[in-house]
Order: structure tokens, then C-alpha cells, then sequence
């Protein structure tokens, strides 16, 4: 049983995690990477040896977590340009690409774009997608589809945490670690939600 944190350990090093109510029956633990030099740095070093073999032209990112990793693993790769997915539209973008999608760590819907610069730049590439954690795949679900209008080629989404164990094992999914859902006890705490894969 866990009362206010989750203990995460991930490329050697340790980390407390606040565990967040969502509802009255689940909970999650709030894994926040931006700010954190070495946990970004550890774990885009980590992601990208892991996704070096898929021999990727681009790498995209979603906004605004993922964007301190994105950065990270571009420089291990030694990539002089990434991909930015934002949540909302900009007035600079040209000829933006939209999409909308739900997510549980959010109220409402999102609305994801892709300047259309950006995605002239994918067309044609093998594209590696990063982002800090994948909860219901609803954000990747989005970034895929913009991705692919801009006619870009995923070949593999990379993620330091996969929360829940609803993912299924693919080639193309790289993770370096498992979060899971909480629900809460009867003592007041908290502990692992067993749930379905689907």
C-alpha cells in the first residue's frame, strides 16, 4: 500500500512520486520530468540507444513535457532538428495540420497542431515520436495521425513511462519502465489498480 508517494526507479536513479487523484477511484502518479537535469538526461540517453537501430530521419515531440527529453535524445543522436506538436495553434504557423484528442490528465478535449513547415519537413522520413509518458495513448494517438497527413513514416514511439498495463508488447513501442494506476483502500491509502489489458 502507498499513502502519499510512488517509488520510482529508473536509469539509476531514485524518484518519489506525488500519487494525484483523478477521481474517487483512481489515481495516478504524477511523474513530472521537466526541471529534473539528470532524470532528463539519463533517460533520453537511455531512449536513445534504445532507438538508434530503427535508423530514424526525424524525431517529433509533444508538447510541453516531452520537449526537454525531445531535445535530449536529438543530442545523443546528434540530430540538428526535431519536431514540435503543439497543443493549440500559434499565429506564426503556416498552414497548420489539426486534430483534436482526449486525455485523463486533462479536462476536455486538446486541440494538437503541426505547422505545415514542420510537416514538409517529415514527408518521406522515418519518423522516431518521443514523449515522457503514455497514460491512455490518446496524445500519440493525435501525434501519429499528424505525422502521417504530413506524410511521415512512424517507425517506433518512444517513452519513458507507460502508465497502466494496457499497452500491448509491439516492435515499434520502446519504454524504460511501468507506472501503474492506483485505486484507494480501505485504509486510506493507496494500491496498484489490476486492470485489463486491452
Amino acid at each position: 500500500m502507498y499513502h502519499e508517494t510512488y517509488p520510482l526507479n529508473l536509469c539509476g536513479l531514485h524518484r518519489e512520486l506525488p500519487i494525484v487523484p483523478v477521481n474517487d477511484d483512481l489515481a495516478i502518479a504524477s511523474f513530472v520530468m521537466p526541471g529534473d537535469v539528470p532524470l532528463i538526461n539519463a533517460c533520453a540517453q537511455a531512449l536513445a540507444e534504445r532507438i538508434r537501430s530503427y535508423e530514424i530521419d526525424a524525431l517529433a515531440a509533444i508538447e510541453a513535457k516531452g520537449l526537454p527529453l525531445a531535445h535530449q535524445v536529438a543530442t545523443s543522436l546528434d540530430m540538428d532538428y526535431y519536431v514540435l506538436i503543439r497543443k493549440g495553434a500559434k499565429i506564426y504557423m503556416q498552414d497548420p495540420l489539426t486534430v483534436e484528442e482526449s486525455s485523463i490528465t486533462t479536462k476536455g478535449t486538446q486541440l494538437f497542431v503541426l505547422d505545415g513547415r514542420q510537416a514538409a519537413y517529415l514527408k518521406g522520413k522515418r519518423v522516431a515520436l518521443v514523449d515522457d509518458v503514455t497514460t491512455t495513448g490518446g496524445s500519440e494517438r493525435a501525434a501519429r495521425c499528424l505525422i502521417e497527413k504530413a506524410g511521415g513514416i512512424i517507425v517506433c514511439e518512444a517513452f519513458v513511462l507507460v502508465e497502466g498495463n494496457w499497452v500491448e508488447e509491439r516492435s515499434d513501442l520502446v519504454f524504460l519502465g511501468r507506472l501503474p494506476f492506483f485505486e484507494p483502500t480501505l485504509e486510506g491509502g493507496w494500491k496498484a489498480k489490476e486492470q485489463e489489458r486491452r
